[in-house]
């Protein structure tokens, strides 16, 4: 197999990562890597939000706010972002276009989205993409100071792997069920 279908067969998620992190500096050639993904109109209609230190801490006050949770429930929730050392931020950031639909924008930033988690675990790194029932809430679109052609898709929580992570499992599929000819 060719090395990306070697990283598409490899790839998994990490609920659990160490507190290593790539810095800002190591971003940025995943980042350029990743704006090659297929983009109709070349409309680049997504970016990356970096959350490190305090900003975590702020994401899940948002997270508390737009659950309503009290007490333990809140904890826990305050608790989520704080799971790795550094968290990406997924936005989709639609522009305005008569040729390109904002379904095509959206497919372009989750594009973008799986690229770079392909590229952060060829680098070594742990990456799981996280969603939650608040992700799209207004507090939380405060926190991430979203515009309003923007809408979030999740955040990538990136860590080092543990070395004692299991293998990633997963079953394998029948492509004959997913693949038709007409």
């Amino acid at each position: 197999m060719s090395a990306v279908a070697d990283a598409l067969a490899a790839r998994r998620s990490y609920s659990r990562v160490t507190p290593d992190a790539p810095s800002h500096d190591e971003l940025l050639p995943l980042v350029a890597a990743v704006a090659r993904v297929a983009d109709h109109g070349a409309l680049r209609p997504w970016r990356l939000i970096e959350l490190r230190g305090d900003a975590r801490r702020r994401l899940g006050d948002a997270l508390v706010a737009a659950s309503g949770h009290t007490a333990a429930e809140a904890a826990r929730t305050a608790a989520k972002p704080l799971r790795a050392e550094l968290l990406i931020a997924l936005v989709i950031s639609r522009r305005e276009s008569e040729k390109v639909a904002d379904w095509e924008q959206d497919a372009a930033a989750a594009g973008v989205a799986h690229a770079l988690s392909l590229l952060l675990a060829d680098a070594g790194w742990g990456v799981m993409w996280r969603t939650g029932p608040h992700t799209r809430s207004a507090p939380v679109r405060r926190m991430h100071e979203l515009a309003d052609n923007e809408e979030l898709l999740g955040w990538l929580y990136v860590g080092g792997v543990p070395p004692d992570a299991k293998p990633g499992v997963r079953l394998p599929i029948d492509p004959a069920e997913f693949l038709t000819v007409l």
